[in-house]
């Protein structure tokens, strides 16, 4: 009699919540694990499928919560890089959301992460006018992984009021709130502000605070790229802890970090710092990526007043603004995130262009580029953008090694990407991608637990499972237990390792074996299978 569709047999079970491991068996019956029990008690005869994990790790299934791959599921929706690290489910939020589609398929600055126009998508995008339906969307077109979101606040200030930098009325406060309300009730986990980018960065902290208390209802989180993570770093923290008290919300912080060498001294004091906050009773945690590089669009070195009113090309054609963008990048004014000061132009890699005269400049630093054309860097980096007419994608070198180590230690510290999923077959096309793409856990799994030992196995998993699924709400996931759903990764401990590097980072990790969404598997062998299993996930409702 066949009582379970798959078991996995003779594993090394981390079942997500910190404890030691153990050997066992986990069976699962449609998509739900019913069984986890000590080698040998589970009958193989009974299942349809018998999986040997001799020698591997049994865990929960990695839930990305910085993930950026709403346009690549767009494009293809098995999010083949991800899944082939282990991602389950990815939650995507940060900076942009296609919905509530307020007028508009691409911004001001088009898209940094992929050059190519989704036209058989544009108008099913002008039809979202709700936050649930583009999600609503994604499944059913089907998608590998399970998908999630937060409202992204700068989708709900564009709608409201487009790109103007004036502080918001008490009339578009009102609407933004019902914005923001309604992609609640579609299961939004909370709101998401990006506040170095246009038009996230015009917002003010009172006008976050106000529309956070609407998410405070319906028990969501606040979740933010801090205002600055070099010069002001310390201010920007300030700022999103006192976000968290007035409107009386969680905050989480994306991508935790100390920007700039000339910063990296302040990173222990950010700890201290939400390590007093929590003692005080603050509920604010982190994620991070464990690299030492960024990843973001070429603009982000000019300041955010160039994007007002939609005018960011205009405004870099205009010899007089061009002169006064100029000045501000050369000596900023210490209110936005100067990312060019930063990282000098030794420390910046444009990799996303595409236009044909640009292609041969692919992977270079900006200061070579720039003395190859006889040019300024920041004269370089405008006519560059005005070339490929849309933000490049750009590395951008300013962490500290120590650092990245220092937060992963953190108890209440995730992981995540910042990234998208894709298939290297056609990714390739579009250029060069930060490497986190590919390997951000395999990198943790291989050099921070097994090679360097600055983790255990067991908390590293734990950063990828339970910790983000206990963050978001997600009550049966995360965890390898009866009940829960059967989202899991079997990998090999002593071979897992990333591959991607900078110069290639289109290669896929070693050492993940197998890896199931819903009960179906997505991967086999180290292969996708092309299974399309995933499913909305969505904070419960608390109203």
């Amino acid at each position: 009699m066949v009582e379970f569709d798959f078991l996995i047999r003779n594993g090394k079970i981390v079942d997500g919540t910190g404890n030691p491991w153990f050997w066992g068996d986990v069976a699962v019956r449609g998509d739900r694990i019913v069984a986890v029990a000590p080698p040998g008690q589970l009958v193989p005869e009974r299942s349809r499928e018998v999986v040997d994990a001799s020698g591997c790790v049994v865990c929960p299934g990695f839930i990305d919560i910085q993930s950026h791959s709403i346009y690549p599921l767009m494009r293809d929706g098995r999010s083949v890089s991800k899944i082939a690290q282990g991602v389950t489910t990815e939650i995507m939020g940060e900076g942009w959301t296609p919905a509530p589609f307020g007028g508009r398929i691409r911004e001001p600055i088009p898209s940094a992460y992929f050059a190519t126009r989704l036209p058989e998508w544009e108008e099913q995008v002008r039809q979202w006018r709700r936050f649930g339906d583009w999600l609503e969307a994604m499944v059913e077109r089907g998608v590998s992984p399970n998908i999630g979101a937060f409202v992204a606040g700068g989708t709900v200030r564009e709608y409201v009021k487009g790109y103007e930098m004036t502080p918001a009325t008490a009339d578009e406060l009102v609407a933004m709130r019902r914005l923001v309300a309604e992609a609640m009730e579609d299961g939004a986990f909370g709101v998401a502000y990006a506040l170095i980018y246009p038009p996230d960065a015009y917002a003010s902290t009172e006008e976050i605070i106000a529309i956070c208390r609407e998410v405070r209802r319906f028990g969501g989180l606040y979740i933010t790229h801090l205002r600055s993570e070099a010069g002001q770093l310390l201010e920007a923290l300030e700022e999103a802890i006192r976000i968290g008290q007035e409107a009386d919300v969680p905050v989480e912080i994306y991508h935790l970090k100390a920007s700039g060498r000339r910063n990296w001294w302040k990173f222990p004091s950010v700890i201290a710092r939400i390590e007093q906050a929590r003692q005080d009773g603050i509920d604010i945690t982190a994620d991070l990526y464990p690299y030492t590089a960024a990843g973001t669009g070429l603009a982000s070195i000019l300041p955010p007043w160039v994007a007002a009113g939609g005018r960011f090309f205009d405004n870099l054609r205009d010899p007089t603004v061009r002169a006064r963008i100029k000045q501000e990048v050369e000596q900023p004014s210490g209110n936005w995130e100067a990312l060019g000061t930063e990282a000098g132009p030794d420390g910046i890699m444009p990799v996303g262009m595409q236009h044909p005269a640009l292609r041969p400049a692919v992977g270079k630093r900006l200061a070579d580029i720039a003395r190859e054309r006889g040019q300024d860097w920041i004269d370089t980096a405008i006519d560059l953008l005005l070339t490929e007419e849309r933000n490049i994608f750009t590395i951008y070198f300013l962490m500290d090694e120590a650092n990245v180590r220092l937060a992963l230690q953190q108890p209440w510290i995730k992981v995540a990407t910042d990234a998208g999923g894709l298939d290297p077959t056609w990714a390739r096309t579009e250029g060069p991608v930060h490497p986190r793409a590919y390997g951000t856990y395999p990198r943790v799994l291989g050099r921070y637990v097994r090679d360097e030992r600055a983790l255990t196995l067991e908390e590293a998993i734990r950063k990828m499972t339970s910790a983000v699924a206990d963050r978001l709400g997600l009550r049966d996931r995360g965890q390898v237990r009866p009940g829960f759903y059967a989202d899991l990764v079997v990998f090999d401990p002593v071979s897992v390792v990333d591959r991607a590097t900078f110069e290639e980072p289109h290669q896929f990790p070693s050492g993940i074996r197998h890896v199931w969404v819903n009960g179906k598997q997505v991967l086999r062998n180290g292969e996708h299978t092309g299974a399309l299993p995933g499913r909305i996930v969505s904070a419960p409702a608390r109203i």
